[in-house]
C-alpha cells in the first residue's frame, strides 16, 4: 500500500463523543488520500471507533501513561507516513472541503492555516449543542504574532519535513505549544493564511468524561 498524502494527527483524552463527530467530518471530506492517527493519552478506550469508521484509514495509538496533549501530538507526528500533516483537536470539526482547500494552498506555502469559527457548546446527554459562535479571522502579521497569536493549529496543513528543521512540538510550552510552533515556522518557512472559516473550533465545552458502552454503533455516537 502506498503512503497517504496526508496524515491527520489527533490527540485525545476522554472526549469520545466529540472525537466521533470529528471522525465523521473527516469521513465526509472531498479528498480521501489521508490517514488518521488518533493518540489516546491513556484515557478511556476508543478502539471501537476503528470499526465504526471503517472507511477511514484509522490508526489508534494507546499510550501507557498520560503525558499530556503535546507529547501525544509528537507521538502522532513520529508515526505519520504522509508527506503532509494536518493537526486537529479532538473536539473540533472541519467542513467537507477543508482538506481539499488546504491542499490547494500547499503550492504557495510550507504551512497553511485557515480562519476558524469559534463555537461554544453545551452538552445534553451525549449530544453537544452550539450556543454561541464567533469568527476568528486576522491578517497574518509576523511581528504582531509575537504579541498575540492569530494562529489556530486545528485544521492546519504543513509539510512533515518542517520537523526536520525545527524539531518536534515543545512539551515544556504546554498550552502555548502552538504559538511557539508557528513562531518557529515563521522564522524558517513560508506560511499562508487561508481566509476561509472551514474549521469549527470548540473554545468551551463541558467535555466527554462519562463512562459508556462502546458496543454502541455509529449513529448512537452521533445522535
Amino acid at each position: 500500500m502506498s503512503s497517504p498524502l496526508v496524515s491527520v494527527v489527533i490527540p485525545t483524552y476522554n472526549r469520545r463523543y466529540a472525537l466521533a463527530e470529528l471522525l465523521e467530518s473527516l469521513a465526509g471530506q472531498s479528498v480521501k488520500d489521508f490517514e488518521v492517527i488518533v493518540i489516546n493519552d491513556h484515557g478511556a478506550s476508543v478502539d471501537e471507533l476503528k470499526e465504526i469508521f471503517s472507511e477511514l484509514q484509522l490508526k489508534i495509538i494507546n499510550l501507557k501513561v498520560n503525558q499530556g496533549h503535546v507529547h501525544a501530538r509528537n507521538e502522532g507526528v513520529l508515526h505519520a507516513k504522509g508527506e503532509f500533516i494536518m493537526l486537529c483537536d479532538d473536539d473540533d470539526l472541519i467542513t467537507p472541503n477543508h482538506l481539499e482547500t488546504m491542499l490547494g494552498e500547499r503550492k504557495d506555502a510550507d504551512l497553511a492555516y485557515s480562519d476558524v469559527e469559534m463555537v461554544e457548546y453545551k452538552w445534553e446527554g451525549r449530544q453537544r449543542l452550539p450556543i454561541n459562535r464567533l469568527l476568528f479571522a486576522y491578517e497574518l502579521d509576523k511581528e504582531f504574532m509575537r504579541t498575540f497569536s492569530t494562529y489556530v493549529s486545528s485544521g492546519c496543513l504543513y509539510r512533515k519535513s518542517l520537523h526536520n528543521q525545527i524539531g518536534l512540538f515543545d512539551v515544556e510550552m504546554n498550552n502555548y505549544w502552538d504559538w511557539d510552533f508557528i513562531l518557529r515556522v515563521l522564522e524558517t518557512s513560508k506560511v499562508k493564511r487561508v481566509a476561509i472559516a472551514s474549521v469549527l473550533y470548540a473554545f468551551s465545552s463541558g467535555g466527554d468524561n462519562q463512562s459508556a458502552n462502546l458496543s454502541e454503533k455509529r449513529n448512537q455516537y452521533l445522535k
